[in-house]
């Protein structure tokens, strides 16, 4: 039986991204009609016209603070959702922050389904959910997407260790959900208990780093493990069909990779910040900035699915820091690589020698042009009302790891 949920997955790229933006200007029109917030963020684009991802990007970031913000002033939702109460928003979820997010009616909500169908998830299966249940929404993500599966799901939720591991002893489940944290204390405390729990044949993992370590244990008792990357603002982003071949994006969601601090999209390969937009019509996130890193992989996944692939979790985004008093924010440091097109990458080095902070700009440059690290320092020093020194370093020499500071003090 194949493992791909639908023909969406293995059509061909172009008529993808074809569909994709063919969708968006009517789904933008539809959204700023029905959600205050949105109309005013994007009341000076004509939404008709933003058809390629070019027009995408010049379209505002939308941050978690921001909708923390918004929604302190224009609760529940901050004007985003188009139905606060009702048949259509069934539940409502909390995030920290907090950040309040709806969800709607539809059969699997956030999309889970086709990650779990790519993960060896089957009709008929049972399945063991150790996500929350109660504030946060992971345990419903994962429930309603097994569900339209056609699994059946046992709400376990998170600690009671060996309440949980009776379950699994007397129902003998095919599969778990869960972070991988807890399913390592599952798995120790069975041996521990001598429990057996070899039912257990497929599993899916998320919310936390999935160590190579855990997946080799895993293989080892015969359990397939896949990752999923997904949030509870924006449900599936991408998920995992083979080990260390990367994440497929999902089909209903168009993925940008953009510097950290800016919005502007880099090229494949390059990391950089995860920017999602959904076509969910009842809580239309539009570019919305996750925080996290990654980076497009090259070429077609091996299992046969066309869609683009991501790295995976490459850590977070926002590295804003306090330099002798002043915070230096990744925009700050993205202007000077557009100020000075010689310059291909830079990274603001942060240490403390002999207890005072000190700042280096390492830039990456073909050039040796006269006085040009001394336009880069005062570039660096109007910008953030700090003085820096700078090292010229040759392309391809800078890690390509989406970082734009680098902070070395130890604070210990």
């Amino acid at each position: 039986m194949s493992d791909h949920y639908d023909d969406l997955e293995v059509r061909p790229a172009e008529a993808r991204e074809r569909n994709l933006f063919e969708r968006l200007p009517a789904f933008l029109a539809r959204a700023c009609n029905q959600a205050p917030a949105l109309a005013e963020r994007l009341r000076d684009v004509d939404c008709l016209r933003v058809c390629d991802r070019q027009a995408l990007s010049r379209l505002p970031l939308m941050r978690k603070s921001e909708l923390v913000t918004d929604q302190r002033l224009r609760p529940p939702f901050g004007g985003v959702a188009t139905q606060p109460w009702g048949p259509r928003t069934v539940r409502v979820f909390a995030s920290p922050g907090p950040l309040y997010e709806p969800q709607g009616g539809r059969r699997d909500y956030w999309r889970m389904a086709r990650a779990l169908r790519a993960g060896g998830f089957r009709p008929g299966m049972l399945v063991h959910n150790s996500f929350s249940y109660h504030f946060t929404p992971g345990g419903a993500m994962f429930e309603s997407g097994a569900q339209a599966l056609g699994c059946t799901v046992f709400p376990a939720g998170i600690g009671q260790t060996e309440l949980q591991l009776q379950a699994i002893s007397t129902l003998q489940p095919d599969a778990y959900v869960g972070t991988p944290s807890f399913l390592t204390i599952l798995l120790d405390k069975a041996e521990e208990l001598g429990i057996a729990t070899n039912s257990l044949r497929v599993t899916q993992v998320s919310g936390e780093a999935f160590p190579k370590s855990l997946r080799e244990r895993l293989t080892a008792r015969g359990i397939t493990a896949s990752q999923v990357y997904a949030t509870a603002d924006l449900g599936l982003i991408a998920y995992e069909t083979r080990p260390n071949e990367g994440l497929v994006v999902d089909e209903d969601v168009i993925v940008e990779i953009v510097r950290p601090g800016t919005g502007d999209p880099l090229p494949d390969g390059e990391v950089g910040e995860v920017v999602v937009t959904t076509f969910n019509p009842d809580y239309p996130l539009i570019r919305f900035a996750t925080g996290d890193l990654s980076a497009v992989l090259p070429g077609a996944s091996p299992c046969g699915r066309t869609n683009v692939r991501l790295r995976g979790w490459l850590g977070r985004a926002d590295q804003t820091t306090k330099v002798r008093g002043m915070f230096v924010h990744p925009a700050q440091i993205a202007e000077i690589l557009r100020r000075h097109p010689e310059i291909t990458r830079v990274r603001l080095v942060v240490d403390n020698i002999n207890s005072r902070d000190k700042m280096r700009l390492l830039a990456e440059t073909a050039t040796r042009q006269n006085g040009i690290a001394t336009r880069l320092a005062d570039s660096l020093r109007e910008l953030t009302k700090l003085r820096g020194e700078v090292e010229l370093h040759i392309p391809g020499t800078l890690p390509n790891d989406g970082k734009l500071i680098e902070d070395l003090r130890k604070w210990e």
